[in-house]
């Protein structure tokens, strides 16, 4: 048999002609469980084994760090060792790719640094110290959270790299374009500029356009319903020369809507591309028909979706089941003690077991359940591996050694401490600013300065400029130890009795040993830590241990379980009274879709439980899941007392809740209004999905969120529209 024969076996007939189907513009939608994956990497292999196409031609784009590990993983064994897989990437990893080939088109270097969230903390650190400012004005997650909501448009770009100026007085603006300046004075990016950046220089420049769409003959999107505009358009672009774009996904699981994805691209694709293929993958190989009944049943109440009806050849199976409790406690008990009746039994293991819950307080109570009837359990996606702070203090004398940036340099100057307080960083600052360079080279060049000479400070610069030299002829891993040992890290944290990190750096050490011995090109320093301000503690979980694994739906996404608890199943919880507010009927969607998310992850059994009791999100009592009534009864059966007064309470809120569904809009964009309050203003923005108007004043220059069911504004004659 040869090896296309062989690729072509063990496929299904929709998984081969997704395979098969090369050219052109082809969608898939590709349900819960269908084998999504192996018809990716089988299409994958097929272009360059049955095509001959080169694999440096082929883009496949995933979500995360870990499922483009995995298919990398899968390719290699199809397809042999000798192909160049590193377009199999994310979204970010490609754009990294571009930009390590063509910054310098718009005068950044190479060996550009990538910040990460704690980066972000260290500048903005510095903007607040610089502006006066404190955490009581604005804390830095609502600044973060803004400075992203900013970065959703290019416009920003002008002030970074076409020199615009801008004098405002709004404070948070002014944080911003702080930000902003030092963010360009050390050649740094964070996660969004990464897209914004790639997206600037192809639209700037054709022929480096032209090049990359030459380059890449064939694009897979993996994953596609959590694409956001912006990444799709970089797609869309990218396919323009040889249209061979294939994208796979499932509508029904987008459940990052909030961070941007647009499950209409996917569900829109054939008005998009009018000559598109669809292919539909319905048949399920993981769940039984008992679990899928019960998923089917519930998504058919979402209107952005393509329709299909997941079906399996896999036998019956349990019963689903719910869980009423009188109170969390024993819900949780109930939890625990399911899971020992089943462990109990022999015919399965505590890593077989999944807990899945909308929100993290959730766990608390089946914590303490498991806890208490001594049951091992760990909290999937708790700290990210490298957001410890051992881990950034190693990377972050890596990061100075390569490019000596100020984030590294604030990080771990007294790191361990070398009696370099406050007031030197200060004195450093301040001539930094001054002759307008990093504050590495501020101290390196005035170290001779009797506010800077001081022991500590010369060892340190000393320790860095011994690296800067020896960086070349040391691999990373070693240079990890050599730092560690001279800069007193390993010593500081022995002393410290904090064993953990120790043992933390060591896995550091052997992930680079990893990377060492699997690259037959020597992997530089810059391209190491670009590559690794990519990743999270996902990609190298531990999966060896027996432990039950508790996680929100969110992280759940993409695996799978013999048998899932989905607790918490409460009105307010999922759905969240949160989404809701904020994005109404949308959300609505979002949430139902992660219900689906979390039912389908089950293979074996499904449970779902909820109980009564106070929730402190709605300020009511708790009742079920209004996506609870969606599902008639014969797809499950009920355990524990869910009284008929329960029900109808419920139903009564449910009912209530619809009454207070949004007003329809009375105004558009531009008209002219009076406020009760506030007299004449203008409608700058309208957003249906909150149910609210943005109306700038005349009088104050402010612009006020305003409700569509107010009553207060009305509108006023066109005649005054010159006041504006």
């Amino acid at each position: 048999m040869n090896s296309i024969e062989k690729l072509k076996e063990n496929l299904n007939e929709q998984q081969l002609e997704a395979v098969t189907e090369t050219e052109g513009f082809v969608r898939v939608i590709a349900g819960a469980g269908s084998g999504k994956t192996k018809a990716l990497t089988s299409r994958y292999a097929y272009i360059v084994e049955a095509l001959g196409i080169n694999s440096s031609n082929i883009l496949c784009v995933t979500f995360t760090n870990k499922a483009a590990q995995e298919m990398r993983k899968r390719v290699k064994r199809l397809v042999g060792e000798n192909s160049d897989l590193s377009y199999i990437t994310t979204y970010h990893g490609f754009c990294v790719r571009v930009l390590r080939e063509d910054i310098n088109k718009i005068k950044y270097p190479k060996n550009f640094i990538i910040m990460d969230v704690e980066d972000q903390k260290t500048v903005l650190r510095q903007v607040y110290n610089e502006l006066g400012l404190t955490s009581k004005v604005f804390t830095f997650k609502q600044v973060l959270r803004y400075i992203s909501k900013q970065k959703t448009s290019q416009e920003y770009l002008q002030y970074i790299l076409e020199s615009k100026k801008k004098e405002t007085d709004n404070e948070i603006e002014k944080v911003f374009i702080r930000y902003l300046e030092k963010q360009q004075r050390n050649f740094a990016l964070d996660f969004d500029d990464l897209l914004n950046f790639a997206l600037y220089i192809f639209v700037n420049n054709p022929d480096i356009l032209e090049k990359w769409q030459k380059r890449l003959h064939y694009i897979q999107v993996d994953e596609t319903q959590d694409s956001s505009q912006k990444q799709f358009m970089l797609i869309e672009m990218l396919s323009q020369i040889h249209k061979n774009l294939f994208v796979v996904g499932d509508p029904d699981q987008t459940i990052y809507e909030w961070r941007g994805a647009k499950p209409e691209i996917l569900v829109d694709f054939d008005k998009q591309f009018i000559d598109s293929k669809t292919i539909i993958m319905n048949q399920n190989y993981r769940s039984t028909p008992n679990i899928l009944n019960l998923g089917n049943h519930i998504i058919k109440n979402n209107k952005i979706r393509v329709d299909k009806d997941m079906f399996t050849q896999n036998p019956e199976g349990i019963e689903v089941v719910h869980f009423h409790g009188q109170n969390d406690y024993e819900e949780g008990l109930w939890v625990a003690n399911e899971i020992k009746r089943l462990v109990a039994d022999e015919t399965s293991k505590y890593s077989d077991f999944a807990i899945l819950y909308r929100a993290n307080h959730i766990s608390r109570s089946i914590e303490q359940s498991l806890i208490r009837e001594n049951i091992p359990y760990s909290v999937y996606g708790g700290i990210r591996f490298f957001e410890r702070k051992e881990i950034k203090d190693v990377l972050a004398y890596l990061r100075l050694i390569e490019f000596g940036d100020d984030f590294s340099f604030l990080r771990v100057v007294n790191s361990p401490s070398r009696g370099l307080g406050k007031k030197f960083i200060e004195n450093v600052a301040k001539i930094a600013e001054k002759e307008d360079i990093s504050l590495y080279s501020a101290l390196k060049e005035n170290i001779s300065e009797k506010d800077l000479s001081r022991k500590g400070a010369i060892e340190f610069i000393e320790l860095i400029e011994k690296y800067k030299k020896s960086k070349n002829d040391v691999i990373i891993s070693d240079l990890v130890k050599e730092i560690m040992d001279e800069s007193g890290l390993s010593a500081y944290y022995r002393t410290d009795g904090d064993t953990d990190r120790l043992d933390n750096i060591k896995e550091l050490q052997n992930s680079i040993i990893v990377l060492e011995t699997q690259d037959e090109e020597q992997i530089n320093l810059t391209e190491y830590l670009q590559e690794i301000a990519l990743y999270t503690n996902m990609d190298i979980e531990d999966d060896k241990n027996d432990r039950v694994k508790l996680m929100t739906i969110h992280t759940s996404k993409g695996l799978e379980f013999p048998y899932v608890f989905l607790c918490g199943f409460s009105e307010g919880v999922l759905p969240s009274a949160m989404s809701i507010k904020e994005r109404r009927a949308k959300a609505i969607e979002e949430e139902r879709r992660l219900t689906y998310v979390a039912i389908t992850r089950a293979e074996k059994a499904f449970y779902m439980t909820e109980s009564e009791g106070f929730n402190f999100s709605t300020g009511l009592n708790k009742y079920p899941s209004r996506f609870l009534f969606e599902i008639s009864d014969n797809y499950f059966v009920r355990k524990g007392e869910l009284s008929q007064e329960i029900i109808d309470e419920a139903k009564e809120q449910l009912k209530l809740d619809s009454t207070r569904q949004p007003i329809q809009k009375k105004f558009n964009v531009g008209d002219i209004v009076n406020h009760t309050i506030w007299n004449q203003g203008k409608i700058i923005e309208v957003n249906e999905e909150k149910g609210e108007y943005q109306i700038e004043f005349l009088e104050t220059g402010k612009t006020k969120p305003i409700n569509f069911e107010f009553k207060g504004i009305e509108k006023v004659e066109i005649l005054n529209q010159k006041l504006f």
